[in-house]
């Protein structure tokens, strides 16, 4: 039986790929495929098992969700994540994981999975306002109209058991404690190739944290307003693509420029992407603390400001 490899030839491999790749056309193109998920799936498993899938990760996924151009863009983009020292609270799936039990892990290192040994995930949603493109987000419900025009917008949004901004001051109690943590990080690819990206912080967006973003972070629409006006801050926290998140502890906040003690780190390819727009049309999962990111106004803006 140690001598029976199975079929391994050349031409074997070569039918799995041609009928894996035209299952994920079709699904792609939105042929309407009978079990089109259940083909998908078994497709993009048939590309890892023929060896053509970057070491069996997500890219098949996000190319059958995406089509190939912006499903490779969605993996290219994401960033490192860089978490504060001292922490140990990792995002994870929310569809396997809401405690702490199973989403905490090590404190230190190059991290890949939680103590329980679930991987390091977080959920992307696409806003693709580009020409040619543009008609059938809107039609979808998203607002593609003014400056958001051109663009293509990559969201990615990470789930944390729960928040705790006030941590580690015995006498708050459990001021500034919830439970569910939606937070991310967003890109934005001009129609020149300009790429912009963005961290939410509490009640907004920031690129790197600062006093100028105290407006943004509380929510108050004037103060934040007056920061950009001034040129304290930049328009809707958008900076220049770093690849970096930096994640601080407790409250999950977020920057994409480094002020943090980093205590450890999850490479870009080392996080494990998920496509959000199948698991939102299924509806929201009961109990949520926090709404959800299809829940939020950004979801349909992808230059909303608030993170309501």
């Amino acid at each position: 039986m140690k001598s029976e490899r199975g079929q391994g030839t050349v031409e074997w491999v070569a039918l799995l790929a041609t009928v894996s790749l035209l299952f994920l056309a079709l699904v792609t193109a939105g042929v309407r495929v009978p079990g089109a998920s259940l083909a998908g799936a078994v497709a993009s498993k048939l590309l890892c098992a023929a060896a053509l899938a970057d070491s069996c990760g997500d890219e098949p996924a996000l190319i059958a969700a995406y089509g190939t151009e912006v499903g490779k863009l969605v993996r290219e983009h994401m960033p490192s994540i860089f978490f504060e020292r001292g922490s140990r609270a990792l995002p994870v799936d929310f569809r396997r994981c809401r405690s702490t039990a199973c989403g905490d892990g090590p404190e230190s290192g190059f991290v890949r999975r939680s103590d329980s040994g679930l991987p390091v995930t977080a959920f992307v949603h696409v806003v693709d306002c580009r020409a040619g493109a543009a008609a059938t987000s809107e039609s979808e419900g998203a607002k593609c109209s003014g400056p958001r025009a051109g663009n293509l917008y990559i969201q990615y949004w990470t789930y944390y058991a729960d928040s705790a901004t006030l941590r580690g001051i015995p006498i708050v109690g459990d001021a500034g404690y919830h439970r569910d943590d939606w937070e991310g990080v967003q890109i934005r690819i001009g129609p020149d190739g300009e790429v912009d990206e963005r961290a939410s912080s509490h009640n907004g967006y920031n690129d790197a944290a600062g006093v100028a973003d105290w407006g943004s972070d509380a929510g108050i629409a004037p103060v934040r307003d007056a920061s950009e006006a001034l040129g304290a801050r930049p328009a809707g926290g958008w900076g220049p693509e770093t690849h970096l998140l930096f994640v601080a502890g407790g409250s999950h906040a977020g920057s994409v420029a480094g002020i943090l003690q980093v205590g450890r780190l999850t490479l870009s390819h080392n996080v494990h992407l998920v496509p959000l727009e199948p698991i939102a049309a299924a509806g929201s999962p009961p109990g949520f603390a926090i709404s959800p990111p299809w829940l939020k106004r950004v979801w349909r803006d992808p230059e909303e400001e608030g993170t309501g």
